[in-house]
């Protein structure tokens, strides 16, 4: 009987200790799964916020950048000026084109005048320095014989006229083509077709003598241009009609206040 009584004692405690083992148990689960899922709230709170935040810093960043697009629109407002009419616009535009059409006239005629100066400058410059000294002599204008001489004192006799006549000039035996060369420095100051010599050039030495030259084509200067001691003028001609048979020529004459005087005294060896 007394080991009876022991074993259901023994088996009661087990039974006991058993059931105080499944309680601990499932206090224990009960705590392990709060403390999980306080764990797992807290992380979804954090992430939560965290999401909170960042769409907050990203609205306030929206809105930094509406305000700088706001600020920076307002200030190009500033500076771009209002769209004008058309009829402004017209306006304006005429007056900046009659403006500039003013502008450019003033400067034309400015320009015209300093040209016409300096024009009138150069040409009483080179008037001024226009001098002939008779004793430094004159070059010969072409290379050729003397056919009839210069003769104001008594007559010579010219062949085509079959005549004695006085003679201004000396006439220079040439070929047709040949050069005709300045005897000294000068100014054109006429080009005429004589019917006697032909085309005939006049040019100003100074001091009042003058070059005259006969029976020329194919001229390099022009009325007014200045030409120097050895600068061809032209070319020999073909005769007129008057000197027919003593052939190509040049006709040279030179005066002094429209005197004729004997060149052939003035030319160098």
């Amino acid at each position: 009987m007394k080991k009876k009584g022991w074993t259901a004692s023994l088996r009661r405690k087990q039974y006991v200790i058993a059931g105080a083992l499944v309680v601990i148990a499932a206090i224990g689960t009960t705590v392990y799964y709060s403390s999980t899922q306080e764990k797992e709230r807290e992380q979804l709170e954090s992430e939560l916020a965290e999401e909170i935040g960042q769409e907050t810093a990203q609205t306030e960043d929206v809105a930094a950048g509406d305000m700088d697009t706001e600020q920076e629109a307002a200030e190009a407002s500033g500076l771009i000026p209002p769209k004008q009419t058309d009829n402004t616009a017209v306006v304006e535009t005429s007056e900046v084109a009659e403006l500039e059409e003013e502008i450019k006239t003033e400067e034309a005629e400015e320009t015209d005048q300093t040209e016409e100066t300096q024009v009138q400058q150069t040409t009483a410059s080179q008037t001024k320095t226009l001098h002939f000294a008779p004793e430094d002599g004159i070059l010969w204008p072409m290379e050729g014989n003397v056919i009839i001489n210069y003769s104001m004192d008594s007559t010579v006799y010219f062949p085509t006229l079959d005549q004695y006549k006085y003679n201004p000039a000396v006439i220079i035996e040439g070929e047709v083509n040949d050069k005709v060369y300045s005897v000294a420095k000068g100014k054109v100051t006429s080009i005429e077709n004589d019917e006697v010599t032909g085309c005939t050039m006049t040019v100003d030495l100074g001091d009042g003598y003058q070059a005259i030259y006969g029976q020329l084509k194919e001229l390099n200067f022009e009325v007014g241009d200045y030409v120097e001691a050895g600068h061809v003028l032209g070319f020999v001609s073909e005769p007129t009609k008057y000197f027919s048979v003593e052939g190509s020529n040049l006709y040279f004459e030179l005066q002094k206040d429209g005197t004729p005087v004997d060149p052939v005294e003035f030319f160098t060896e």
